[in-house]
């Protein structure tokens, strides 16, 4: 079996050093850098399966660096940060980011985050074989080529804002709860998963609520979860 390739950007010497440690004793192949420039030489050359990402660094935001991935690439990559403002969480997500973990964390909830990386990149092409093809008013998906439309132009979305996306759609018109989402799309269900769920529901709706006149697309069911309403 493939070693997966854990690429580390991170400057804090002793984040970088416990996240290198804890990967290595699971068999992970862990490459580091402790800035944006050698973080994006880094995959550029070694192409790691995972980026795990600082936003603070010192010669550039890490937003940045994502952009410049996001050129050329759609490896997952998972934000470690000190920022849990939800704006800070909406930017990196709307830059390309595919998750994101405020710090401090603890070992198990990083591991699971790992985990659920790797489920989404083998998922990724799952099929929906009972309709190749989904419309609700201006939106469309293509299952089978894994994008969606809004007004016929493309919709650039993060790998989970797709995948929950897509689990909205195939249950239209029902209300799931946020546990059920949540361990759809993480595979697991923790306390924190509650607010990483609202914040790709607003980038979500941000990238489909783009007419004020136009009704709500998802509908928020306070204290049970959300639905896709049927236009």
């Amino acid at each position: 079996m493939k070693q997966i390739q854990i690429l580390t950007i991170e400057d804090d010497n002793s984040v970088r050093n416990l996240i290198s440690a804890t990967l290595s004793m699971r068999e992970y192949n862990v490459i580091t850098a402790a800035n944006g420039a050698s973080g994006i030489m880094l995959a550029t050359s070694h192409h790691p399966d995972i980026i795990l990402l600082d936003l603070g660094l010192p010669d550039m935001d890490g937003i940045m660096v994502i952009g410049r991935i996001r050129t050329w690439s759609q490896v997952p990559i998972i934000v470690l940060s000190a920022r849990s403002e939800t704006a800070d969480k909406i930017e990196a997500l709307d830059a390309g980011a595919d998750d994101y973990l405020t710090k401090p964390f603890s070992v198990e909830e990083l591991m699971a985050r790992i985990r659920a990386a790797q489920r989404r990149s083998v998922l990724e092409k799952k099929e929906y074989p009972e309709n190749p093809e989904f419309v609700n008013g201006k939106l469309r998906i293509n299952y089978a080529a894994g994008l969606a439309y809004l007004n016929q132009n493309e919709l650039k979305l993060t790998p989970i804002e797709y995948k929950l996306l897509c689990l909205l759609a195939v249950n239209i018109g029902k209300v799931l709860t946020r546990n059920y989402i949540i361990k759809e799309i993480w595979g697991s269900v923790s306390e924190n998963d509650s607010g990483s769920l609202r914040v790709f529901i607003t980038s979500l709706r941000k990238k489909l609520e783009t007419d004020d006149n136009e009704p709500s697309m998802i509908q928020t069911h306070v204290g049970i979860g959300y639905q896709m309403i049927r236009l």
